[in-house]
């Protein structure tokens, strides 16, 4: 699996649709997903999942008003339950075989709605119709004796170079989350070896309050370099996300890859956001890496500033963009989880 930041074909969306994920603020959101499309479309194509016909054509017609190139846009429709692509879309790996053309191929893992929601079966189809729309060879995780395993692209990120980052909260914790009843630590990593050539997992341990996913990494930690990772870091002690972001500061800090250190870099939490008594899942490692481009979920706190200027310094070759996503944080994710990237092939 290639590095987030290795050079992209297209990066894959779905348009928003589920009227329960973001009660009261879907024509909000759609107006989020044309500025997302607008950036997106300047630097790389944009591949998007319709729902229907009558929704494809509003959608275009929006993106045409706020001056998105239609030749950048590429237009499926893939009937979908939510369309969150990075945990349902599978994930796209490269051959790296030396002497022979990089070839993509795709990963399809099974989505069963993070072990939470009862509607995914058109999510879990999801990967079929991307890899059939793309041509590419799609490949489905059973080899070696192992259980079809269910994965979801959000807890997991890699550095291109063979390491991983993520959650036993999220993985490995059969009281939290059934996703893989019956395998243990050594079993989850073996798969990661077998499909995405991981051969370090570097494993934090839970996530940040409000995430439904039950601890996604990509909520508090995130590689930024083969050997450099940004992690969330909340310093008030009497807040949920304390405790549990100091532990993964330290592990982080405990952590061997390449047989090296990481370095570790901080990145402030938001204050806690909330909605009809639910806690949100706002955070700023949520961003998105794409060709020249790094997009970042702010929230109107004062915490967006430091945090874009600590990643425009880690990415002194891409500009770092803020993206208004308090709308988009009441579907309990944001730029990350509805993105997807294809590596250039």
């Amino acid at each position: 699996m290639p590095a987030e930041w290795e050079p992209h074909r297209a990066t894959w969306i779905a348009w928003p649709h589920n009227r329960a994920d973001w009660p009261g603020r879907i024509e909000a959101v759609r107006w989020c997903y044309v500025e997302l499309v607008r950036r997106l479309a300047a630097a790389e194509r944009v591949e998007i999942v319709f729902q229907d016909g009558a929704s494809e054509a509003r959608a275009l017609r929006r993106l045409a008003r706020a001056g998105v190139d239609a030749g950048r846009v590429g237009a499926h429709r893939f009937p979908t339950d939510r369309g969150w692509v990075r945990d349902s879309g599978g994930t796209f790996v490269r051959r790296a075989t030396t002497g022979e053309a990089p070839a993509v191929a795709l990963v399809d893992w099974r989505f069963n709605g993070w072990a939470r929601y009862d509607d995914w079966a058109r999510d879990d189809r999801l990967p079929r119709r991307i890899a059939a729309a793309r041509r590419v060879r799609r490949v489905v995780p059973r080899a070696g004796g192992l259980p079809p395993m269910v994965l979801e692209g959000g807890s997991i990120d890699v550095n291109g170079a063979g390491a991983a980052l993520a959650t036993e909260e999220c993985l490995l914790d059969p009281a939290i989350q059934p996703r893989n009843p019956g395998m243990d630590r050594g079993d989850v990593e073996r798969a990661l070896e077998a499909y995405l050539g991981i051969d370090t997992v570097v494993w934090l341990g839970r996530g940040i309050a409000g995430d439904d996913t039950h601890g996604h990494v990509d909520d508090v930690a995130r590689f930024v370099d083969a050997g450099t990772v940004v992690a969330a870091a909340e310093p008030n002690p009497g807040e949920a996300n304390h405790a549990p972001l100091a532990d993964n500061l330290r592990r982080l800090g405990a952590a061997r890859v390449g047989g090296r250190r990481l370095t570790v870099v901080p990145l402030p939490m938001p204050r806690p956001l909330w909605f009809d008594g639910q806690r949100l899942p706002a955070s700023y490692l949520n961003f998105y890496i794409a060709n020249g481009l790094v997009l970042v979920p702010t929230f109107n706190d004062p915490a967006d500033r430091v945090a874009l200027g600590c990643l425009a310094e880690l990415f002194p070759g891409r500009e770092v963009v803020g993206i208004h996503a308090v709308d988009l944080v009441l579907g309990l994710g944001t730029l990350h989880c509805l993105t997807l990237q294809e590596p250039a092939g």
